[in-house]
């Protein structure tokens, strides 16, 4: 299209900061100004003969077809939004006023370049996202499952991995993977060392197999055209852990990796106060020195368990059980000797029943054991045997070799009550029936 005779308007024409396109009927590029070569990363040479479709995003091609074809049919098109594939592989947003010249059958466009505005756009998205999430997500896995999906909304990704380092022993865990762990719940090599260079050098890197190489890393099957990008999740109290994402489709840029230490910083937030809330919520439902459930919880489980023999029919049983001289105990060895003793029992007491029985620490040294689904009043009887069995082993506390006595009160359901607070009681008066005899090891379930 460039002649003598338009030479002017051509050079003025390029001197647009919006780039101007030219399309045939069969949609082959016939003209481009100068500003395509900004916008897209080619030459106008490189340009020229190209079918204008090729070089759209693949997600946004059928759209775009269609928006062609409105505009073909002499319907002006004004302000479209699509994405193209840069030379360079990056992603360019493109805002388009196009028509359609009946006389040349040509499809005239002005391009304009507004990837900074959408990245702008998408970046306040996924922080309002993030902190969404941090307030409304119900628990850490629902919060890092929506800002895997935020993060993805901003740069490619394959694989994504949370990776939070343990405060006591320092060792990385890995609450959250795109990808299946593996059996021993690491991530598949080589993101498990990329996690640990990220973590340990306590700043943001990119990663490619001759990196990887380079560092002497390890290279899983199907890595050798991908690109990992890790940033580390730093804190007021250091490095808590480490984002790691992982692109088969593009290599990350320094502008992708920005991206992501800025987003980090919220993601920090999130964490922490998702993690307060979970400390808050176990500290209300937890016994802190024993890690059983505490009244509040036991009683929530209770009602829950009543509601549901009460809908199925069947049994449930109470053992309410008290140590016996525990003062004593508290006396000659300190309460550091009584909160070993405490811990010894809750453990012991665990291991008796279930996995769907519940062992709670009530207060000072009063638990109770719920027992749920049992058939006959017998089975009850034959915990308390199994109780008395564990705990004629000697505790060792303190050094020191310790026989525990205890007094064992059992309630039925619905034998001796169809309310929480009727066997609660039964339970615990059966239980000072048996202390006032003496204890050791005494079970009233009479």
């Amino acid at each position: 299209m460039k002649t003598d005779s338009c030479a002017p308007l051509a050079s003025v024409i390029d001197l647009l900061l919006d780039a101007i396109c030219v399309v045939d009927a069969q949609g082959n590029i016939v003209y481009v100004s100068a500003a395509c070569e900004r916008i897209f990363g080619y030459t106008p040479e490189e340009m020229v003969g190209r079918r204008m479709i090729e070089m759209v995003y693949p997600e946004d091609r059928a759209r775009t077809v269609a928006a062609a074809q409105e505009v073909m049919a002499s319907q002006p098109l004004l302000h479209f939004e699509n994405r193209y594939v840069r030379k360079d592989g990056s992603v360019a947003h493109i805002m388009w006023s196009a028509c359609w010249s009946t006389d040349n059958k040509l499809r005239i466009g002005v391009a304009r370049d507004i990837t900074q505005r959408k990245q702008s756009e998408a970046m306040q998205a996924a922080l309002y996202s993030i902190s969404e999430a941090a307030h409304g997500a119900k628990d850490l896995a629902a919060l890092y499952q929506q800002i895997h999906l935020t993060i993805a909304s901003l740069l490619p990704v394959d694989d994504f991995i949370v990776a939070i380092r343990n405060a006591a022993s320092g060792e990385l865990t890995y609450p959250y993977q795109a990808l299946t762990l593996d059996s021993t719940g690491l991530p598949a090599e080589p993101a498990a060392s990329l996690c640990f260079s990220v973590l340990h050098g306590a700043q943001a890197l990119r990663f490619n197999a001759d990196s990887m190489r380079a560092l002497a890393l390890p290279l899983g099957d199907g890595d050798i055209r991908a690109w990992w990008l890790g940033v580390p999740l730093n804190s007021s109290e250091g490095v808590i852990g480490v984002l790691l994402l992982k692109s088969t489709a593009a290599p990350y840029t320094e502008k992708d990796q920005e991206l992501l230490q800025f987003v980090s910083t919220q993601v920090v937030t999130a964490i922490e106060r998702k993690q307060l809330y979970a400390r808050l919520h176990r500290m209300a439902q937890y016994d802190e020195l024993t890690g059983l459930p505490n009244r509040a919880c036991f009683r929530d489980r209770l009602g829950t368990a009543l509601a549901r023999v009460r809908r199925n029919g069947g049994r449930i049983a109470l053992l309410y059980v008290d140590l016996d001289r525990f003062k004593q105990i508290n006396d000659t060895y300190g309460h550091g000797g009584g909160d070993q003793l405490l811990r010894a029992v809750a453990d012991r007491l665990t291991a008796c029943v279930r996995d769907t029985d519940t062992v709670a620490r009530l207060g000072g040294d009063e638990f109770v054991v719920l027992l749920e689904s049992i058939v006959e009043p017998e089975d009850a009887q034959r915990v308390v045997e199994k109780v008395r069995s564990a705990f004629a082993q000697p505790l060792s506390i303190t050094g020191h070799s310790l026989e525990i006595g205890m007094s064992i009160g059992i309630a039925l359901y619905p034998e001796d009550g169809e309310a929480e607070m009727q066997l609660l009681k039964q339970a615990d008066d059966r239980m000072y029936r048996m202390k006032a005899r003496g204890g050791q090891q005494s079970v009233d379930c009479d």
